[in-house]
Formats: structure tokens, C-alpha cells, sequence
């Protein structure tokens, strides 16, 4: 597939599952939160602009990130845990940074152009499902180069946002690829789902999750703080 019909199958696909999550069935099982922070196998913690970050998943997320961890420790590489759960407020923070550096890429761009590219990678702050403690962004650091694997549209932690973050993305090379499929394909043997749009992005038992399972209900709605 060329890139221009992959792009626009993505984006097809995603505005359909933006549709069928609006209607999807929420049975809330209530499990709670617990930190990252406190874990006792390794993960590298990216700096988060709230303070006092402390990465929070629901119980259920806690054994799935461990054995991803342990399988990467045998690579010699280290999980990176980019963000967990959020609060509206901590979405309305990115949400707003993003506006601001989107603009200074495209100053030409009207506001309403500006708002369609950010909610491209940058959910609104009541629509992430980062709010569900069921999502995590996450790389991979080399542990002999200290680097974070190189991804495609990444410099270390910096992402640039863009088309070529799609997952599969035609005009990656063999070893971005690589990359992508070892990342994608350990949080998938977990049984989460990789975000259409966003490589780093995975999403467990709330609806982002549902919908591409084609399940008949999520089990993770919106835990507020």
C-alpha cells in the first residue's frame, strides 16, 4: 500500500472508532489505581510537566507491564513509561501546549486548522483515554547506548508529531520498523491495542480498547481525581 492509501485508511479507521467509541458500553469494575513508581522490576520514567507525577495504571496493567519489562531486560533494553493515567486538568495542560507549539510550526494555519491537526495526536481533555488509567505511552531505551531507540519521528524522548507517526507508516526503513514491531508487538502479546495514530500510544479494557477488540463492552471508564 502507498503511503497516501495507508494515511487515509488510517484515518478513515480512526474516525470510525472515534464514532463507535461514543456508544460503547462501560461496565466499570472498579479496580483501582496503582503507581509505576512503585514497581520492583525496571522502567525509566519520563519527566512529566505535573508535578509529583506518579504514573498511575489500573491493578490489572501492573503484571502486563512487568513481563514486558522482563522481556526487554533480556534484550539489554529498558521499558520507558512516557505517561499513564491523567487527569482532565494534566489533558488540558498537553492539549494546550500542543496548540501553542503547532502554531508556532504553521502561523499561517487558522485557529480551527490548528485545533483539527493537534486533536490528531493530542486527544481534547475529556476525550483521552488516558483518563481511564488504561492507557500508556511508552519506548524502549538501549541500555549499552543509553539512547532511546529510534523510532522514525522521535530525538530521544522528543516526538515530532506528523503522519509518519502512524504505526505503519510506509516510508519507515527496515530498522525503524523493527523497533516499532518489537515496542508494538509486547504490549500486544498483553493483549493491549496499539493506537491507530500514535506508535507509543496502548490502550487496555477501556473503550479505545473495546472498540478495537470489537468487544461488547469496555471494563475502564473515566476514573477522576
Amino acid at each position: 500500500m502507498n503511503t497516501k492509501a495507508y494515511c487515509t485508511s488510517v484515518e478513515i479507521k480512526d474516525r470510525l472508532h472515534k464514532e463507535l467509541a461514543e456508544d460503547c458500553l462501560i461496565f466499570e469494575n472498579d479496580s483501582p489505581l496503582v503507581s509505576l513508581k512503585d514497581v520492583d522490576f525496571p522502567l525509566i520514567y519520563e519527566p512529566s510537566i505535573m508535578e509529583n507525577y506518579q504514573y498511575l495504571v489500573r491493578e490489572e496493567l501492573y503484571d502486563k507491564i512487568r513481563r514486558i519489562s522482563e522481556k526487554l531486560g533480556q534484550e539489554n533494553k529498558t521499558l520507558v513509561i512516557r505517561s499513564a493515567w491523567r487527569s482532565f486538568r494534566h489533558q488540558r495542560m498537553l492539549w494546550e501546549q500542543t496548540i501553542l507549539r503547532i502554531q508556532q510550526d504553521f502561523p499561517d494555519k487558522s485557529s480551527n486548522d490548528i485545533k483539527s491537526i493537534t486533536s490528531n495526536f493530542i486527544a481534547p481533555p475529556n476525550k483521552s483515554t488516558h483518563a481511564t488509567g488504561g492507557a500508556i505511552d511508552a519506548l524502549i531505551q538501549d541500555n549499552d547506548t543509553k539512547q532511546i531507540l529510534d523510532f522514525g519521528t522521535n530525538q530521544g524522548l522528543h516526538i515530532e508529531l506528523n503522519e509518519k507517526c502512524y504505526p505503519y507508516h510506509p516510508e519507515m526503513s527496515d530498522r525503524i520498523m523493527e523497533n516499532r514491531n518489537l515496542l508494538i508487538g509486547l504490549f500486544e502479546q498483553e493483549d493491549f491495542v496499539c493506537d491507530l495514530k500514535e506508535y507509543w500510544h496502548f490502550d487496555y479494557g477501556n473503550v479505545g480498547w473495546a472498540v478495537e477488540k470489537g468487544k461488547d463492552y469496555a471494563v475502564f471508564g473515566v476514573v477522576k481525581a
